[in-house]
């Protein structure tokens, strides 16, 4: 594949049918959580296609907050705090907003983690002043590759995450020597439509490629359709950003699953750069 074209802005769209329009004409699937979607959303219309959002799983507050406040309260007794996504920010935030801002700021000697960029983003724009994020690889393994924490014997970590999710961030940091709690903070659920929107759209043609930046998320869809619609689903090209979600994708029998770079703005150079079929 030659190297993927640079998206245009998404308050500039190219005029349908112009070269800066590789999208003209294709309907492509957005699935992330619908507050989450506008960005990507915004970024295929600039280019000529239209977004169907479509949201394969729903987020949502946790309905006891009572570990949340409890961790919140405890803040600066951590060495380490984790976020695994922007969701775990935007909801742990609700408690730990009032204990930053009682302790006149984020605490000096904790250290936050982010799994990937738009996390560490989310922790700079509510003042978390520096911020441990991977380089390369944006997920637990490269969190835990980093040098700043092979030594962490004796830290007290806290990880904020949603319900359930991967072990091995807190496990790998058990066996370094790390006291660790878990603080879920979000809930995920699937669709709440049960996938009916998606098995619709499947059945009338009406899509032409599909964006996941969750497993989980497309575990979801895969149980919600019936057999047929999967086969849809799985024919279609698959645009993941992550290689985990590529390998679940393969799994579950998608036929063309293309890895892209991370977040938004990678999803969109994969769907420049991709070879569409002439003619459909």
């Amino acid at each position: 594949m030659t190297a993927p074209s640079r998206p245009a802005a998404p308050d500039q769209p190219a005029a349908p049918g112009s070269p800066a329009s590789p999208l003209a004409g294709r309907t492509v699937v957005v699935t992330r959580p619908r507050d989450q979607a506008a960005v990507l959303a915004a970024g295929i219309e600039a280019l000529g296609g239209a977004a169907l959002i479509l949201p394969a799983l729903e987020i949502g507050p946790v309905d006891d907050d009572g570990a949340l406040r409890a961790a919140a309260a405890r803040l600066a007794d951590f060495r380490l705090a984790a976020f695994v996504s922007p969701n775990a920010v935007h909801h742990a935030w609700t408690a730990l907003g009032p204990a930053v801002a009682a302790l006149g700021g984020w605490p000096q000697d904790l250290t936050a983690a982010a799994v990937g960029e738009s996390t560490a983003q989310a922790l700079r724009d509510l003042g978390v002043p520096r911020v441990l994020v991977p380089r390369d690889r944006f997920d637990s393994e490269g969190l835990l590759a980093m040098t700043e924490l092979w030594h962490v014997a004796g830290w007290k970590v806290v990880i904020f995450r949603g319900d359930g999710g991967r072990e091995l961030l807190a496990d790998t940091l058990r066996t370094r020597g790390a006291a660790v709690e878990h603080v879920a903070c979000y809930t995920r659920r699937g669709p709440a439509d049960g996938g009916r929107a998606l098995a619709e759209a499947l059945a009338a043609g009406q899509i032409d490629a599909l964006t996941i930046s969750s497993s989980e998320g497309l575990r979801h869809l895969h149980d919600l359709l019936p057999a047929d619609q999967r086969r849809h689903l799985a024919a279609l090209p698959t645009f993941v950003p992550h290689q985990r979600i590529a390998e679940t994708a393969s799994a579950l029998g998608h036929s063309s699953v293309i890895l892209t770079p991370p977040a938004d703005n990678g999803l969109l150079e994969g769907l420049c750069g991709y070879n569409w079929p002439q003619g459909c």
